[in-house]
């Protein structure tokens, strides 16, 4: 029998009663724990009027972490929330266990999935940001080795830590500058784009809703070049790297559709803002497909959450169909369902997608 050789993790989560879905907040931690290939083995949670500024949660109740992990086998422990540079310090010191947040765990996803130079770059940025500030709570070991006070007196822990730091700047620096190079690529790209006047379809909406497989779906019909194909798995984040394909229907009315990074719960500002340069390609978009999950009971918290951000983008203004996805799991109905600007379909069967297309050409010719 093969032995069992991934990381262990303890899910941690403060209830806060503030009108977030808590447990599926809890349940999405446990998926981006699997992602990043690792074993939910058990949960902590603690109801509370307001995130403890120092320790996260209450004390009694860490220590009651700290009485449960004598006994159980737990590798790492996984908090639903982001953690301060302080409240991780303290956490670390007080647990003596290896500790992640949410923030971490989507960069760590980011990290593996990112295959074009410029998803690489915009990770690397985002997690060297991240880390920054965190970086004495990473180092408690090293630090409490350091001694006296002045630079000359430091530590060997303590002049670790600041030859971390200076590297991290001097890296973040070269980040920027590449990035702003990638980003004047981009919209050169852009530009050639709408030099073409073929109307822009960004296909826009939360992590693992769909937006890959449809896409893979619309070229099978319209183009049989399995080469313009992108990846497609049942797993969060499976498309960081923006693709945009010319879809030739046949009747004259060519368009782009660009397939574009999913959205989450949470997702880190760091990563909004690095990813902007890609997800650029929302902003400047004609017309949104907005594509839900429709099988998932949390489909209207994911619209949300995916509203929320593209106004955040700035693109918060521009038209939308919305794509309900994998309506064959919970419809009986004979499949597409149009109702004016929505549409429920499946993406995985194909049933809806000469509908749907023609939704975007008559959208497109109200438009123009």
């Amino acid at each position: 029998m093969e032995r069992e050789t991934k990381e262990r993790a303890l899910l941690i989560g403060a209830d806060l009663h503030d009108g977030e879905d808590f447990e599926r907040s809890m349940q999405e931690l446990g998926s981006l724990a699997e992602a990043c290939d690792m074993v939910p083995a058990g949960r902590v949670t603690q109801k509370l009027s307001k995130i403890h500024q120092s320790l996260y949660m209450g004390k009694g109740k860490l220590l009651e972490i700290k009485a449960y992990l004598e006994t159980e086998e737990i590798d790492v422990l996984i908090f639903d929330r982001s953690l301060t540079p302080t409240q991780l310090r303290n956490l670390q010191d007080l647990l003596e266990y290896p500790i992640l947040d949410r923030t971490t765990l989507i960069l760590e996803i980011f990290a593996v999935r990112a295959k074009t130079r410029e998803a690489k770059l915009q990770v690397e940025s985002a997690r060297l940001q991240y880390i920054l500030p965190r970086l004495t709570g990473m180092h408690r070991t090293l630090s409490r080795q350091g001694g006296g006070s002045g630079f000359a007196n430091k530590g060997s822990g303590e002049k670790k830590l600041e030859l971390d730091r200076r590297r991290i700047e001097k890296r973040m620096a070269e980040l920027r500058r590449e990035l702003e190079q990638v980003a004047k690529e981009r919209e050169t790209q852009r530009k050639r784009r709408r030099g073409s006047q073929l109307p822009r379809v960004a296909l826009v909406g939360y992590t693992n809703a769909g937006k890959s497989t449809l896409m893979n779906k619309v070229l099978d019909r319209y183009t049989r070049d399995a080469s313009k194909k992108v990846l497609e798995k049942d797993m969060l984040f499976a498309t960081l790297d923006t693709t945009v394909r010319r879809i030739s229907t046949g009747q004259g009315e060519d368009f782009l559709l660009s397939d574009t990074v999913g959205f989450i719960h949470q997702l880190p500002a760091g990563l909004v803002k690095a990813f902007r340069s890609t997800l650029e390609e929302a902003k400047e978009a004609d017309l949104l497909l907005h594509v839900l999950d429709y099988a998932d009971e949390s489909f209207r918290t994911q619209r949300k959450v995916t509203e929320e951000t593209l106004k955040e983008l700035g693109a918060g203004d521009i038209p939308v169909i919305y794509v309900y996805n994998k309506a064959d799991k919970c419809m009986e109905t004979e499949l597409p369902v149009i109702r004016n600007d929505r549409i429920y379909m499946s993406a995985r069967t194909g049933e809806g997608i000469s509908e749907l297309t023609e939704m975007i050409r008559k959208r497109m010719n109200r438009k123009m």
